[in-house]
This record gives C-alpha cells, sequence and structure tokens, in this order.
C-alpha cells in the first residue's frame, strides 16, 4: 500500500491531542479588529476542539498526525 499525502493546508491548522481529539484555532482574528472588542480578542486567541462532524475529514487529511 503506498503512503497517504498529506494536506499541506491542514497540517498548518490542526493538530491532535493525546486522546485524538483535534484542535483548532478560531476564526476572526487576522483583520478588521478595531470593532471588536478586547475581550473577544483574547477569546480568539484559545484554541478550541473541532466540532464532531468534522473530525473525521480533518483526520483523512492529516494520517500521520
Amino acid at each position: 500500500m503506498p503512503k497517504i499525502k498529506t494536506h499541506s493546508g491542514a497540517k498548518k491548522r490542526f493538530k491532535l491531542t493525546k486522546n485524538g481529539k483535534v484542535v483548532r484555532a478560531h476564526a476572526n482574528k487576522s483583520h478588521i479588529l478595531n470593532k471588536k472588542t478586547t475581550k473577544r480578542k483574547r477569546g480568539l486567541r484559545q484554541t478550541t476542539i473541532a466540532d464532531k462532524t468534522n473530525v473525521a475529514q480533518i483526520k483523512r487529511l492529516i494520517p500521520y498526525k
């Protein structure tokens, strides 16, 4: 069986935890930050767990992580 290629975009965006959960960053933190409150921007810095509906697809993109 040949090796599966890792999706280059996905490997930069997602990490797996020890228990196999997918960790991702929040969106809306790159520009137009003036109108967003400090509290909101501080919350967007944190990582979060990806939704269960997307996990199977993401894991297929990063098979060796």
